[in-house]
């Protein structure tokens, strides 16, 4: 239980990580926006898990379909506690993804909105499918469709959803004002600071410890069963290779491609080699978390010129990242799973990859899951989005985003440096009328309006950075 507990403290570091990703990758005037998106996802995922999401993942008393009972934790055992905040973390991690979808152009009450939906009961009943002993294709049912599909720590479950529910949004609400020209072409719209957008990287890096090896939900070692330890170690091993050769590989893909040393490039493509294995980090060898690694960058770089082809403006590339690579190491877990990494994972080691001599089933349960998840999402997000827009809720009006979320909407701008030039425009006058002690002083006599003080100097304002 402490295992998984600490696990789950690693994965809630990880909304650390996005908040610095997210607020690097947008520009300033947003910056306040995002971060407490990214807080308001902790805060009501928690809420949303805690009504109704864990029992339609993981209520004890369940069909194929959906659990149906512990709402609200009521008549669940103290002794599962743990297990409803490590899953917790992984809900809202998935409706993380989506912020960076759909960023500095959403309205906050819409994002609360399908936030909520989304961790309360489109993630939960797919969860359900997949990761719960009586779930219609889970590997743990033993009359599960196609023997059941692995998807270890959630390339189908977390990354998936939220990619392609991110996808939805960004279609639905539509791209920034001025990311596409009138002839379709991109302008770019850089993030404001690469510095934290590279500490989000390496947070969510160290939360992916928690993420992938938390995901075997006990950690025991003994003389006579050491098998639980070795699957651990191995998630950290592939957790760690996948994406240091992601992480390369974009660097010299994006060199050839665009003639620089992209820094942005390599590191979403760090994510992706991170994202690429979570499915298979258990039953992976080293060798084939490598190739995963490989692979991965030219999936993710691929679907990102894509998406812009296609005009979808995806600031933070989320769905190239979450539902393309999520999508490929979903399916690559019906080639990669090794026989005895299998069995020390404890699965079967006859369900193995087809690469390894095996009949295909467990390909095939991946592959029909994968689909069944990403239809459950789009026919469910698809009409919220769609009813957020047509009510006038889902966007910004257009000089609410022209000025930007922090000034329109959360009381000022999230720099005091961004202020030094409103600040010369707007504020002069205010600060030239409080020259004495504040203005907490009536008694000076001020100039008339109009009247020109000649020892007095303009007032100025420099940055202090």
């Amino acid at each position: 239980i402490s295992f998984v507990l600490v696990s789950g403290y690693l994965v809630f570091v990880m909304q650390c990580g996005f908040c610095m990703l997210t607020a690097g990758s947008v520009r300033t005037k947003n910056t306040k926006n995002v971060l407490l998106k990214v807080l308001m996802d902790a805060c009501v995922g928690a809420i949303a898990y805690y009504i109704t999401g864990f029992a339609f993942a993981f209520g004890t008393s369940s069909n194929s379909f959906i659990g149906h009972s512990d709402f609200c934790l009521a008549g669940t055992d103290a002794s599962l506690y743990y297990l409803w905040f490590f899953e917790y973390t992984f809900a809202a991690t998935c409706a993380t993804i989506v912020s960076g979808s759909v960023a500095e152009r959403t309205s906050f009450y819409a994002y609360m909105a399908y936030a909520f939906f989304l961790t309360a009961f489109v993630y939960p009943v797919a969860t359900h499918w997949i990761w719960s002993s009586t779930g219609w294709i889970s590997v743990f049912n033993p009359d599960s469709f196609s023997h059941g599909l692995i998807d270890f720590a959630g390339d189908i479950c977390v990354h998936s959803i939220g990619g392609w529910a991110g996808l939805l949004g960004a279609i639905v609400v539509g791209p920034r004002t001025g990311r596409f020209d009138s002839d379709g072409n991109v302008v770019p719209m850089p993030g404001h600071s690469a510095s934290l957008s590279t500490l989000g990287t390496f947070i969510l890096w160290f939360g992916w410890y928690g993420f992938n090896p938390g995901s075997a939900l006990a950690i025991m070692y003994s003389p006579t069963d050491s098998t639980t330890i070795f699957t651990i170690s191995r998630c950290a091993v592939t957790s760690t290779l996948a994406p240091a050769v992601a992480g390369v590989t974009t660097l010299f893909i994006v060199k050839v491609k665009d003639h620089i040393f992209d820094l942005i490039a390599v590191l979403n493509g760090t994510l992706a080699g991170l994202v690429v294995i979570t499915g298979s980090c258990a039953v992976a060898t080293p060798y084939m978390a490598v190739v995963l690694g490989f692979l991965s960058a030219f999936v993710y770089v691929g679907m990102s010129v894509l998406t812009l082809k296609l005009r979808i403006d995806d600031p933070l590339d989320a769905f190239p990242l979450h539902g393309g690579v999520g999508g490929f190491g979903a399916l690559a877990v019906g080639f990669v799973a090794e026989p005895n990494s299998m069995k020390d994972a404890g699965f079967d080691p006859n369900h193995c990859g087809v690469i390894y001599g095996c009949n295909g089933s467990l390909l095939l349960a991946n592959f029909v899951g994968l689909i069944t998840v990403i239809a459950w999402t789009v026919g469910l997000m698809a009409p919220v989005f769609l009813c957020l827009k047509f009510f006038g809720v889902l966007r910004l009006p257009l000089e609410d985003e022209l000025i930007g979320n922090d000034i329109s909407k959360h009381g000022g701008v999230a720099y005091p440096e961004d202020g030094v030039e409103t600040a010369n425009k707007v504020g002069a006058k205010d600060l030239a009328d409080m020259r004495d002690n504040l203005g907490m002083d009536d008694s000076v006599k001020r100039p008339a309006e109009g009247e020109a003080d000649a020892n007095q100097a303009p007032v100025e304002f420099a940055s202090n950075v």
